[in-house]
């Protein structure tokens, strides 16, 4: 039967002929994607049979065909929150042709288990798969905005038995839980597994950090800030720059690096406006933007600081990248952020919009070295030991058991039903 398990070996395995379709609605690789790849990347694939579709805008696909998986490209998913109703007709037709294509899709490839991996994949197997039978996962890697779309997504999140929510922090679960899914806890149970990080690929490195450096012309007694992600108001970089340019007047040798580039909606402007606020600031040729990188370990080695300042976060991958990468954290207490950094232990925590507690928290740890040895010295112990990619892993396919496990009782129970319900009715043909 194909929701059964195997218990080999390794008690984790699943069973040779299941099968799971990936979705995920773009193209693009931001921190979503990179823990999708994660996940495929950890499977056992002798054991199962994986199939993932995706949108076509971006390099996501091929680099899933590089691990020798199967993909299937259909068009991205254009659909955003917002309170425009000429933009809302338009994402409405943008889901209506996505769910179209996706059924298709699924009716052909017929997975015992659909990994949806975001809220709007979820949203969209959801309808596509009215009728069919297998169980989705909505992996939410988003906290839910304020907005009516929100309170609709719960209630088709409530409308099938089949959806099982997967938060990648307590932040994001609560806020897709709201005040509605908090009365239906086992129509549409939410479960948090906090994300990983690969430490094979963020490690201290001293020899590549002095290497890097001096691509970049830093020297070794510089001190080098760094912020990593894409370029959006949520991320703070403006307020980020906006701090630094206060730090530089103390600090005339430091420099802020600025990885990351803009993706969606009416981000090319915000991206413009960090340009345009650098370069009329006395500190401009201590504040470089490196657009979108290859070598972010590397550049986490090479940091002295890594700054998250987001109004939003809800979990934050690169904390805990450079925590493995040896390198202090100084971030924002919002959100999924404080359930990564332990204030004043592992990381710095600051309060969310207060640029003025940016900068004094910004220029105190420049000058405190001890204080940055403590925090890497913790920050690194902490990240190995709770963020571990064993850890995900082994919650990922216990979740996916238990689904499953869940899925072939209901079918068992229904089947038995049916049966009795019939018997009667056999009995007075024999009887006849």
């Amino acid at each position: 039967m194909r929701d059964s398990f195997t218990r080999g070996g390794d008690t984790d395995s699943l069973k040779a002929d299941l099968k799971i379709l990936f979705y995920n609605h773009t193209g693009h690789i931001s921190g979503a994607e990179r823990v999708l790849l994660m996940i495929l990347g950890g499977l056992d694939r002798s054991n199962l049979d994986l199939v993932v579709l995706g949108g076509t805008d971006g390099r996501l696909l091929e680099t899933i065909n590089e691990l020798g998986i199967s993909t299937v490209g259909m068009d991205p998913l254009a659909a955003r929150f917002t309170w425009r109703p000429d933009l809302l007709i338009r994402y409405f037709v943008s889901f209506a042709r996505v769910i179209w294509l996706t059924r298709a899709v699924v009716i052909k490839e017929m997975p015992d288990l659909i990994h949806a991996n975001s809220i709007r994949a979820g949203l969209v197997m959801a309808v596509a798969t009215v009728g069919l039978r297998m169980p989705i996962v909505w992996h939410a890697h988003d906290l839910l905005p304020r907005h009516p779309l929100s309170t609709a997504i719960r209630w088709f999140a409530l409308a099938s038995g089949r959806n099982r929510i997967i938060g990648v922090s307590e932040a994001v679960s609560n806020c897709f839980r709201g005040s509605l899914l908090r009365w239906f806890p086992r129509r549409a149970p939410v479960t948090t597994i906090h994300n990983a990080v690969d430490p094979e690929r963020f490690q201290p490195d001293p020899k590549n950090r002095s290497e890097l450096r001096r691509t970049l012309g830093i020297k070794e007694n510089q001190l080098l800030l760094g912020t990593v992600g894409q370029l959006t108001s949520r991320k703070g970089q403006l307020e980020l720059i906006e701090a630094f340019i206060e730090v530089a007047r103390e600090l005339p040798d430091a420099v802020l690096l600025i990885v990351g580039e803009p993706i969606f909606n009416r981000d090319d402007e915000y991206a413009a406006s960090l340009v345009r606020a650098a370069r009329a600031s006395h500190a401009a040729d201590q504040i470089r933007f490196l657009g979108p990188r290859e070598d972010v370990p590397a550049l986490m080695r090479a940091f002295d600081l890594l700054i998250v300042n987001s109004r939003r976060e809800p979990f934050g991958l690169t904390i805990v990248e450079a925590m493995l990468s040896a390198t202090p954290v100084l971030a924002a207490a919002v959100d999924g952020i404080p359930e990564i950094v332990r204030h004043g232990e592992s990381g710095w925590l600051i309060e969310s919009g207060d640029r003025r507690s940016l900068a004094e928290a910004m220029l105190m740890l420049c000058q405190n070295q001890d204080l940055r040895r403590k925090l890497i010295e913790n920050g690194r112990r902490d990240a190995i030991a709770r963020f571990s990619i064993e850890r995900f892993l082994n919650e990922m396919k216990s979740f996916y058991r238990l689904i499953l496990e869940t899925a072939a009782s209901g079918r068992a129970k229904t089947a038995a039903a049916k049966t009795r319900l019939t018997l009667p009715e056999a009995k007075r043909e024999t009887t006849a």
